[in-house]
This record gives C-alpha cells, sequence and structure tokens, in this order.
C-alpha cells in the first residue's frame, strides 16, 4: 500500500578522523569529517537493496518522512516511502548531507581541528569527487559495498554520475535527473553574480561573519531570490501570478507591490533560517568546476562501467536543459554505456525534479525494478 513514512531521525557519524582523513582531490585533507544521514526501509540480509539518495544544492538529510514535533515532511517524500517509485517496503534507502553542507555535515562553519575556530574561506574548495567518497564512506559505515541504484537531482544527479566515474563497479542503476555533464557559461554567470552579493554584503566579513555575530542576510537573501528565478517557468510564474498586483490603481511604489516581487521576497527571506551563505560559496563554486568527461581517465572508466543510466530532463527546464542530458547521453553512450534517455514535458521548470510531472515518477520506478 502506498503511503508516507512515518517519524524518521537524522543520524550523524564520523567518518574521518586524524588517523584516517579525508585526502581531497586538490590535495587539501580534512581531519575531521562527521555526516548527518537518515535511512528509510530496511537492509536486506543479503545487503542488495540499498538506494542512495543524492540531494541537490539546498538539500538536506531529511529527505522523506517526518521529524518529531515538526510539520513539513522531507524534500522529496513524494518519491520516497512505502509503495512510492523508491519503496521503501523494497528498498534500504539512504540519504545524507553532503561534505560542505550545513545541516550537519561537515562545511565551513566546522570547526578546524588545528585552529579551534570555523574554517570559514580557509575550509578547502571541493570537487565532486570529495562529496562522493565521503558518501563511500558512509556505506562502508553501514556495510553496503554495492547499491542497486544511486538517485539524485540537480547536484544531485551530477553526484551520481562522479560516483560512477570514479567507481564504476559499485552501482547497478544510476538515476540522474536536471542535471548537467558541465554547467554552460549561462549557469556559471548566474552562480558568479549570486556569490558576488554574498561576498559584497558588509556583513560578510571574509567569510568571519559568525565571529562577529551577525550573517550576510542582505547578499544572501538577494542571491537566492535570483536563483529561484532560474528554478521555476515563464508558465509557472504567469499561471501563479499573473499581472496581480497588491496594491490598486495608480497606487505605484518603488518597493515590493506585484504579488510575484512578494514570493521572491518570501524565497530570500526563508532560505536565511535553513541554509549557510559560505556553503552557498563552495557548493555553487564546485558545480562551476564540474566537468568528468574532460578528465583523461573517465572514458576508460566507464568503459568498464556495467551501469546502467536512467537520464531525464523536463521541457520547461532552462537551467539545466534538455541539451545539456543530450550532451551527457552521448558521452556516456560514446563510452559504451547503457543509457535511456528521455525529455518529460512539464510546466514546472527546473523544481520539476521535486514534483510529480506526469510520467516522471512512474519511469524512475520502472527503471528500479527492471
Amino acid at each position: 500500500m502506498t503511503g508516507p513514512l512515518g517519524h524518521v531521525e537524522t543520524q550523524r557519524v564520523v567518518l574521518a578522523t586524524g588517523d584516517d582523513p579525508l585526502v581531497l582531490r586538490g590535495g587539501g585533507r580534512l581531519d575531521h569529517v562527521e555526516v548527518a544521514y537518515e535511512t528509510y526501509g530496511e537492509l536486506s540480509a543479503e545487503c542488495d537493496n540499498a538506494v542512495f539518495v543524492c540531494h541537490a544544492l539546498t538539500g538536506d538529510a531529511h529527505a522523506a518522512g517526518l521529524h518529531l514535533g515538526a510539520k513539513k515532511r522531507g524534500w522529496w517524500d513524494n518519491l520516497i516511502g512505502p509503495g512510492k517509485p523508491v519503496d521503501t517496503d523494497r528498498f534500504f534507502v539512504v540519504s545524507a548531507n553532503l561534505l560542505g553542507g550545513c545541516s550537519g555535515t561537515t562545511g565551513p562553519l566546522s570547526t578546524d581541528p588545528a585552529t579551534g575556530a570555523a574554517y570559514g574561506l580557509d575550509f578547502p574548495l571541493l570537487h565532486m569527487s570529495d562529496l562522493v567518497a565521503v558518501h563511500r564512506r558512509l556505506l562502508a559505515s553501514l556495510g553496503v559495498t554495492r547499491l542497486h541504484a544511486a538517485v539524485g537531482g540537480s547536484l544531485g544527479g551530477m553526484q551520481v554520475l562522479q560516483w560512477v566515474v570514479d567507481a564504476p563497479s559499485e552501482i547497478d542503476r544510476a538515476v540522474v535527473v536536471a542535471a548537467s555533464s558541465r554547467l554552460t557559461p549561462e549557469n556559471i554567470a548566474f552562480s558568479s553574480v549570486a556569490r558576488e552579493a554574498i561576498m559584497s554584503d558588509p556583513d560578510f566579513h571574509d567569510g568571519r561573519y559568525a565571529e562577529k555575530g551577525v550573517q550576510p542576510r542582505l547578499g544572501q537573501k538577494v542571491a537566492r531570490m535570483m536563483a529561484h528565478i532560474t528554478y521555476v517557468s515563464a508558465a509557472s510564474l504567469e499561471a501563479k501570478f499573473g499581472h496581480r498586483r497588491t496594491s490598486t490603481g495608480d497606487d505605484w511604489r518603488m518597493g515590493p507591490d506585484f504579488e510575484v516581487e512578494h514570493y521572491l521576497q518570501h524565497q530570500g527571506e526563508t532560505f536565511l533560517d535553513r541554509f549557510d551563505a559560505l556553503s552557498y560559496l563552495y557548493l555553487t563554486r564546485l558545480l562551476d568546476y564540474f566537468d568528468p568527461f574532460a578528465d583523461p581517465w573517465t572514458a576508460e572508466r566507464l568503459r568498464s562501467t556495467a551501469t546502467r543510466f536512467q537520464v531525464t530532463s523536463f521541457d520547461s527546464d532552462w537551467r539545466f536543459d534538455t541539451a545539456q542530458s543530450e550532451r551527457m547521453a552521448r558521452e556516456l553512450a560514446a563510452c559504451g554505456v547503457d543509457v535511456d534517455l528521455a525529455e518529460l514535458p512539464s510546466p514546472w521548470g527546473h523544481d520539476s525534479f521535486l514534483l510529480e510531472p506526469p510520467g516522471y515518477h512512474e519511469r524512475l520506478r520502472a527503471f528500479l525494478v527492471d
């Protein structure tokens, strides 16, 4: 029977220490890495039913179910649960907050063991492979050596792609939704403006704002407002807001008046309560440099993989449009990888991967059980 998960809890585990540090692809190291994660369902005796969920830019470990005392369910609750496409009656699902995040996993606001203070901008720049390395350590701690599937949308899908490149024998099925294998100049430009807004805020203090007891709220709010526009479609904004205003007649004003303006103000304000500016800087920069098919070893590794890919895009997504999924699929196919590519219709733009456009959940469900 299909239904929602009940109460769930976020767990934490230390996955790197001074005796076993996380050596980063860029040459740096982290002597303490703690990870926040959640699990749903039960691991089979054969340990062959694990599905790893990789989250997008501002996600966290709470992908499904309900925290005790909370009102808001996990961010992918419509996809994960009993009888749902990622069926917790069938699969053991793991969702982790990624490295560099700000929801329980080590990131730039974490304490640097060498100094006793927050890393700030001394936190090392990350590569997608570093995120994957932490995911793999987490699975090893849970007794999982091979995944039935890895599933991710947007930045989550890019983690899935990198995982197969880094460990070609560890994943049976790779689900990549609304993602890219190399950001377009337009995408990099949007992220550059967002970072500039944050770093130019007078309260940024070279990344030491926490020590000052402040937060670069204005810059972070503007960054989120701009980014949110790119996550939705023109059609969805028109349908939801049209040209409606909160004032009437000739009562014109310089401040927010149109309903779409108030909506963006709300999106910017609520973002301040749940995400950190430094994590936003680090994770958007990581995306800019992501280009796995430029690595000389990628083709050879992918030629050895038996992983099957399902790549899905949405026709109204202009942030990571279908052309970017098509490029990824071509590169994979050129390496002999089995790829199922499809563009689905949706009115909701990039955010479609979090929603339920027609055919999307059915497509994913079929791939996981095929």
